[in-house]
């Protein structure tokens, strides 16, 4: 007796597009945003429920690239180059680019404004269609995320992509480095105070 049929799912993508901050080094932004819909082609709408990513990232090893090829990759989230987080918002994502051909590439197309959007290919692992619309609506609720791509051209309107400046770490670092300075001259001055003391006490 053969056993239920399995419907085999293939890989989509989808892109979408926010407003670009113009910065250096690190790009930020989501791949994809609960509640916006999306004209697939006009075959049909859909929007991503939250939670759409929460089981995906406990494992999966996800891969950066540009436009969605292998072959230039930008970062990896085995490697820490990657870095996924489902918020409230959507699925946000940040890439430290390479140095190399294709991270200038992107570094410079993003600054003088020539591509804004991300996307994400994925396989659907549950959603839910609503037939009684026209188009029809399709609610993708979980997804096995395969990669997140800097595209030129987003179906999406919601997403972003922005580049972080090293400056913005430097201060960071400075700030740091101001407070580790400032914990240090404390404990001088309690070493100091204590000496004294100890010193005072031994000529009593």
């Amino acid at each position: 007796m053969e056993g239920p049929l399995t419907q085999v799912r293939e890989a989509e993508t989808r892109s979408v597009s926010l407003p670009v901050e113009q910065r250096s080094d690190t790009i930020v932004g989501y791949a994809a945003v609960f509640g916006g819909e999306a004209d697939i082609g006009g075959s049909f709408r859909e929007v991503i429920a939250p939670g759409a990513f929460t089981e995906t990232l406990k494992t999966a090893d996800v891969r950066a690239y540009f436009d969605h090829d292998r072959g230039r990759v930008l970062g990896r989230s085995k490697a820490g180059t990657l870095r996924l987080k489902e918020d409230a918002k959507g699925l946000a994502v940040e890439i430290d680019l390479p140095d190399t051909s294709d991270g200038r590439d992107v570094r410079a197309l993003l600054e003088r404004g020539d591509i804004d959007g991300m996307s994400f290919g994925f396989v659907v692992t549950h959603d839910e269609w609503d037939e009684t619309s026209n188009p029809p609506m399709r609610t993708i609720h979980t997804v096995s995320l395969r990669e997140v791509s800097v595209v030129s051209e987003p179906a999406y309107g919601d997403t972003s992509i922005a580049l972080r400046s090293l400056d913005a770490k430097r201060e960071m670092t400075k700030a740091e480095r101001a407070e580790h300075n400032r914990l240090k001259a404390e404990a001088r001055i309690a070493e100091r105070k204590a000496a004294a003391e100890q010193k005072f006490r031994r000529i009593g």
